[in-house]
């Protein structure tokens, strides 16, 4: 149901859009992609990206942007299959980026972190969507490929020990699986306010 601040929190076939705020589960695992303040003990030391099964917690939350080199989306812009974007972390406004550190548990597989301050980062932060039909929509299962290193955001399935136990690694590799499907849960979608359409009428 789109309500008049354009504001969806429907459960049909609506688009992701620009800003929204979304939780990405793996088709494969059923973990949510999440970050926290928790940095890495190797590689880059900096945030850390898990995944996690619990539903509820708020730092699993993450914002749609615009890829790094372009301007920024309007809210409730449709985002097309191809595009480029951003992930910002609701809670810590770091982005979700890839680099060449190894990853830490499993061999041959790149370290994902929370990188940046305030959303501002660099384009180890651009991801492309990658789906089968011309726009994403909610329902539709996506890949998120990473732009600089061509690696895909992927959940092998190992885990971690203390301070994080039992929480997910979450790496880039270049392999197409099923370990490498997302798809957006627990979403609010802002839309095209009404007015956007209503300007239309002169025809």
């Amino acid at each position: 149901s789109t309500q008049s601040t354009g504001v969806s929190v429907g459960t049909g076939n609506e688009m992701v859009t620009c800003t929204s705020v979304i939780k990405l589960q793996n088709v494969q695992r059923g973990v949510r992609l999440h970050s926290h303040e928790v940095k890495y003990g190797s590689g880059s030391g900096q945030q850390s990206v898990t995944g996690v099964t619990n539903g509820d917690d708020v730092n699993s939350y993450w914002v749609i942007l615009n890829g790094s080199s372009k301007p920024a989306c309007t809210r409730g812009e449709e985002i097309k299959c191809g595009s480029v974007i951003r992930l910002k972390h609701f809670t810590t406004n770091r982005n979700l980026h890839s680099h060449s550190f190894g990853a830490p548990i499993t061999n041959g597989h790149q370290e994902v972190s929370a990188f940046g301050e305030d959303g501002v980062g660099d384009n180890g932060d651009d991801w492309q969507v990658v789906c089968s039909s011309d726009i994403w929509y909610k329902t539709s299962a996506i890949r998120l490929r990473h732009v600089v290193t061509s690696k895909y955001l992927n959940v092998p399935g190992t885990t971690f020990g203390r301070p994080i136990a039992g929480q997910y690694e979450i790496t880039a590799h270049g392999t197409i699986s099923d370990s490498s499907l997302w798809k957006p849960l627990e979403s609010v979608m802002f839309m095209p306010t009404s007015d956007d359409s209503a300007n239309h009428d002169e025809l």
